[in-house]
């Protein structure tokens, strides 16, 4: 069993004295105690030059300075040494060919990467193994075939249910048995670990800022003929009064019939319904599913917050929301009709993804310039965002040694690079997109630091589509028909998973 890591930065006073000390052993100089030490001055400023000279010829104290901050193996007092592996980080999406540098950052981080890879003998970098319909069960197949030479890191999607039938069946490696992972590090905040600690147990991680998700867009035009600031929402999200309320208060101005002839013409929200119900129930501390002090899943449907925030966001879609277009015959128009309403200037807000404004998606050229800031919180919850980010999982049938030899290589190739702590990487992707300057600055990174778990994701079975969700929108049926029609499943389903 390894003992916890000790840290040690090398400095340069660091430095010196252990060159110092070598230089008087190599030397063969008197170091015994008994061994006087001189009073005079003359011979003190002597022994001072002499000693300078000495390490300047050997080993200069510059040349061991060091940045990073080494982990010694105290079973050896050296840095740890991974005895040569090599570790791949196998996903759908990776090229195994380093692309060259073109920032101060991605140089800065291929130096580091460089060095713990020489410090701690090892090799390791990401690749394409299989796609993204294949990885789940490639996996399995990997782990029940026993494994072979290659020492693999898996990603596999987020919420990925089959995960609790291979963590069942003992084909997932517990991670809390590793002590080199510590989950309280900066580089673990976006919570992905909590989606798959299960019994004590912790069976994926992620290291990073968790992505931006689920926020909401704004057209600046519409907000400021209806008299509303545009920069006030975010200063509301600096100073965390974007609220309900806030919000609410916004939507009564900007929703209007601009021609006085009885029908709305900008209405204040276009939505995926499904997409803004969980973003209300997360921001006021609710929940679906729960776990309690045993690990066990919990039914929270229906829970004080959940249930507010249900009534809340039915009051919603009433008042602000546009059901969509039908046709001649009475047929609703097909389901993301709500994105070009908002992109044409038919409605004010938009809750979405992120994603929909970056290069290639709808909202990445229109005419109106938008913002973006996160869901505003409720009565009891606070600004937030529930993170969908892939997992990193080690196949069992590698031996504890074998474990954590990866899970040490993974953390540090993933650590955040010295010198750039705060460097958030969807900062600069959200700048190749159609997000204005504070939507960049301020919201990607309070996105990526205020993130939480949805851990109905992970139930089999249990289908937040058709019985749920699909069942909001303007004129929809009372929240307590819905969870009579859904509640009894749902429950079954969350007793399945703890059995």
């Amino acid at each position: 069993m390894r003992k916890p890591m000790a840290k040690k930065v090398l400095a340069a006073t660091l430095a010196a004295a252990m060159t110092m000390s070598a230089a008087a052993c190599g030397k063969g100089g008197d170091t015994s105690a008994s061994a006087p030490a001189s009073t005079d001055s003359t011979s003190t400023e002597t022994s001072k030059e002499e000693t300078s000279t000495e390490v300047s010829e050997e080993a200069p104290a510059e040349e061991e300075v060091s940045e990073y901050t080494v982990l010694i193996d105290p079973a050896t007092g050296a840095p740890y040494d991974l005895g040569g592996i090599e570790v791949v980080v196998r996903d759908w999406f990776t090229s195994a060919e380093r692309a060259e540098a073109k920032t101060d950052f991605e140089e800065a981080q291929y130096a580091y990467q460089d060095w713990i890879q020489e410090t701690y003998n090892f090799k390791i970098h990401g690749e394409t193994i299989g796609d993204w319909g294949s990885v789940a069960q490639d996996f399995v197949d990997y782990v029940t075939a026993g494994g072979d030479d290659n020492n693999y890191v898996f990603t596999l999607h987020s919420g990925d249910a089959t995960m609790l039938s291979a963590v069942d069946n003992g084909l997932v490696y517990d991670l809390s048995t590793l002590d080199c992972l510590d989950f309280s590090e900066p580089k673990f905040a976006n919570g992905v670990h909590k989606l798959y600690t299960i019994d004590g147990g912790i069976y994926a991680m992620r290291a990073g800022w968790a992505e931006p998700r689920t926020g909401l867009y704004f057209n600046k035009r519409l907000l400021q003929e209806a008299g509303v600031d545009p920069e006030s929402l975010y200063d509301m999200q600096a100073n965390d009064t974007w609220t309900w309320a806030a919000f609410e208060e916004i939507l009564e101005k900007v929703q209007r019939d601009t021609d006085n002839d009885g029908t709305i013409d900008i209405w204040g929200i276009g939505v995926n319904e499904g997409v803004m119900v969980s973003a209300a129930v997360f921001s006021n501390g609710g929940k679906y599913v729960g776990q309690d002090a045993d690990g066990k899943y919990t039914y929270e449907f229906e829970s004080p917050e959940t249930l507010e925030a249900l009534e809340w966001v039915r009051d919603i879609f009433n008042k602000y929301d546009w059901n969509g277009p039908v046709d001649e015959e009475g047929n609703a128009a097909a389901w993301d009709y709500y994105q070009n309403q908002f992109k044409t200037g038919g409605c004010a807000f938009c809750c979405d993804q992120q994603y929909c404004a970056t290069p290639g998606n709808l909202f990445y050229e229109t005419e109106d310039e938008l913002g973006f800031v996160m869901f505003p919180k409720g009565p009891k919850g606070s600004l937030i965002q529930t993170a969908q980010d892939n997992i990193c999982i080690i196949p069992s049938c590698y031996d504890a040694d074998r474990a954590w030899k990866c899970a040490f290589a993974y953390s540090l190739y993933n650590e955040f690079v010295p010198g750039f702590e705060d460097y958030n990487p969807y900062v600069n992707t959200t700048a190749t997109g159609n997000f204005d300057e504070r939507a960049c600055k301020e919201t990607v990174p309070l996105m990526s630091k205020n993130s939480t778990v949805e851990l109905q994701s992970i139930i089999p079975n249990l289908d937040m589509g058709a019985p749920f969700t699909w069942k909001f929108y303007p004129d929809m049926d009372p929240i307590s028909e819905i969870l009579d029609g859904c509640r009894d499943m749902y429950k079954q389903y969350i007793e399945e998973a703890n059995n």
